[in-house]
């Protein structure tokens, strides 16, 4: 044996021959077992391959579901439209963002005018509308007066004969024959108290304000019986000679009555003719088109001598729409409401306010110029603050939505119809004023567009006519409702707080750090270009710019917020923008307006400035558009204030 294993020969020649029939047979089966394992292998390899590739599929489609989606609704089709029809995107976001969004804006309206506009094109439809009004009641009557009012054959066919009856019984006109020399102060009075007329000076009734005011007038300026003139345009108030009076530019009422003293002892027919004239002009939109032209003729005249742009032209429907609205507003209010602002668009909109409101809150806390009690306090006055939204209470209450107007009395011509929806215009605003009212008076109509904020009652105010698209819409993205009303409403929200930026206004803040901010701000605005021929006092601007730049803020913030919490984000088909791009873009929107349009009395920034300023002091604008440094919208600075 140990010859046998110590030969490699005998070795190789054995063991073949040891072999059993068994292991003959079983050295084959050993090799098939091994080649089917190899199989299961390369089986299981390209099953493992498939699953990884079918959930790579499957991750990119679950990552693709949670990122923008298109949003496909009416209102965001007509809402893309309108963005690609007014941007010019051949323009670098990073170099002019004004032209980018806005185009030239040559030849178009301000974005809060076109809204406007578009709230009155409802109202026309909703008055124009067969059987939309309930016969005999006040309601009814607003229609009368707007189908009389767009009734044109009928108000030429009238031609002068309206107008000359009302200057008969003032006392006649110099200048169409007749005249009967009147008492200056009865005509006068006449003149405020039945046609809705102030030839020298404005009067009308607001609460009793937080300041007194004491000058008395009757002595400064004796030329007006004011007593008798005020008594007969707020009847049936009583007034005595005690009556307090708050008075805006006492100075000028001291040189008006010295120049109506002078004028009543030489040329008593000039004072008459000056009030009758006037008085034409302001009834020319009641009259045939003659005078209508005649008046518009003038005010284009008055224009080019101010070197003021012409003043656009308003189709008829548009002036008459005005005029009921006017008159008749309560009827319209409750209309407007019942077919422009919804149950569900109120509740989207009280939804974004408190998102603003509570990121505002919390943003207080980190204001670097505030000392805590002032942060305290600021902190306080928001949380007590009042929000109206859509239109005052009263606009929904069936009684007044169909008032009966009685004191109204329509015809037999149209002008007659005017001057008494005048009278009972100026009667309601008495009576409601002699009401105890212990809610907020709102100073601006339903489907108006400007948000305001009331210093005497704390309360800030959204109407619905601003609440409508472009600005908001409960099936916008959301990066469009926050950017366009959410930071109207912080714009608004920090006014709430102007005061303390006024020098003085805030003694027991950081000063210094106060002072810096707003020397910041003045020459962030300072450094951006604006086109030629165009200047701005940053001064006069500066409350404004600082409710631009810290409503922005604010809204971005509380955008971001919402993005951390909710999922499901859209976006505007073809506009090739992010969320956070089109929130930018959708602020930018609301700025929109002809750069020529502005006027040097505006209290806020001219457009350009409106969208640059804000933006370009925005780090994450720079970062979501990749502007490089030092681009007109990337500058090497940024101001905090907000």
């Amino acid at each position: 044996m140990s010859r046998a294993w110590g030969r490699g020969p005998f070795l190789r020649q054995e063991f073949p021959a040891q072999r059993s029939p068994v292991s003959q047979v079983e050295w084959p089966q050993e090799r098939h077992i091994t080649a089917g394992f190899m199989v299961r292998r390369v089986l299981a390899a390209g099953l493992l391959f498939s699953l990884l590739l079918g959930s790579s599929v499957l991750l990119v489609y679950i990552f693709r579901s949670c990122g923008p989606r298109p949003c496909r609704t009416p209102e965001c089709h007509d809402l893309q439209a309108r963005y690609l029809a007014s941007g010019n995107t051949s323009v670098a976001p990073c170099t002019d963002f004004f032209s980018f969004a806005c185009g030239d804006a040559k030849g178009t309206k301000s974005s809060f005018q076109a809204l406007a506009e578009e709230n009155k094109r409802r109202l026309r439809k909703i008055l124009e509308k067969p059987g939309s009004r309930h016969l005999g009641t006040g309601e009814d009557k607003a229609f009368q007066f707007y189908s009389s009012c767009v009734d044109t054959g009928a108000i030429e066919a009238e031609g002068a004969a309206p107008l000359r009856q009302v200057i008969e019984e003032l006392g006649g006109w110099r200048i169409s024959g007749n005249w009967t020399s009147l008492d200056f102060n009865r005509t006068l009075s006449l003149l405020m108290s039945q046609y809705g007329y102030f030839p020298f000076f404005r009067a009308y009734l607001r609460p009793h304000p937080t300041l007194p005011h004491t000058p008395v007038i009757q002595e400064m300026a004796p030329a007006i019986d004011w007593l008798s003139c005020l008594q007969a345009t707020f009847t049936p108030m009583s007034l005595r000679p005690s009556q307090l009076l708050v008075v805006h530019d006492l100075e000028y009422l001291k040189n008006m009555s010295q120049l109506v003293e002078e004028q009543l002892l030489k040329y008593r027919d000039f004072l008459q003719s000056h009030m009758i004239l006037g008085l034409v002009g302001t009834l020319s939109p009641a009259l045939d088109s003659k005078f209508q032209e005649a008046r518009r003729s003038l005010i284009q005249k008055l224009r080019e001598l101010t070197q003021r742009p012409p003043m656009p032209t308003s189709p008829r429907w548009m002036k008459c729409v005005e005029e009921t609205g006017t008159f008749f507003e309560p009827t319209l209010a409750a209309l407007f409401i019942h077919e422009a602002f919804s149950p569900k668009t109120q509740s989207a909109a009280m939804e974004l306010f408190t998102a603003i409101k509570d990121t505002l809150i919390t943003r207080l806390r980190r204001v670097p110029w505030m000392d805590e009690k002032t942060r305290k306090e600021a902190q306080d006055r928001v949380t007590q603050l009042q929000v109206k939204m859509g239109g005052p209470e009263w606009a929904l209450k069936p009684s007044l939505a169909r008032e009966e107007y009685n004191d109204i009395q329509l015809g037999p011509s149209y002008l007659q119809s005017f001057l008494s929806c005048v009278r009972s215009l100026r009667a309601r605003i008495v009576q409601n004023f002699l009401q105890s009212f212990p809610q907020h008076r709102w100073q601006v109509s339903t489907w108006g567009v400007s948000a305001y904020y009331s210093i005497s009652d704390h309360v800030v105010v959204f109407p619905a006519g601003l609440l409508q698209p472009p600005f908001f819409h409960p099936g916008y993205p959301r990066a469009v409702n926050f950017g366009a009303a959410g930071s109207i409403m912080a714009h608004e929200l920090l006014h709430i707080f102007s005061q303390l930026l006024l020098p003085g206004g805030c003694p027991a803040c950081h000063t210094h750090a106060l002072q810096g901010a707003l020397l910041c701000l003045k020459r962030h605005y300072q450094s951006i270009p604006l086109p030629s021929g165009l200047f701005f006092n940053g001064s006069w601007t500066l409350l404004e710019n600082a409710a631009d730049i810290g409503g922005l803020a604010i809204a971005l913030q509380a955008y971001s917020r919402r993005l951390l919490g909710y999922y499901g984000e859209t976006i505007l088909p073809n506009l090739d923008l992010s969320p956070l791009q089109l929130f930018f873009r959708s602020y930018a929107q609301v700025m929109c307006r002809e750069p020529s349009t502005w006027e040097p009395q505006d209290p806020h920034s001219p457009p350009m400035l409106r969208v640059h300023g804000p933006l370009s002091n925005t780090q994450a604008f720079a970062r979501h558009f990749h502007c490089p440094r030092g681009a007109l919208m990337n500058p090497s600075k940024r101001c905090q204030l907000w």
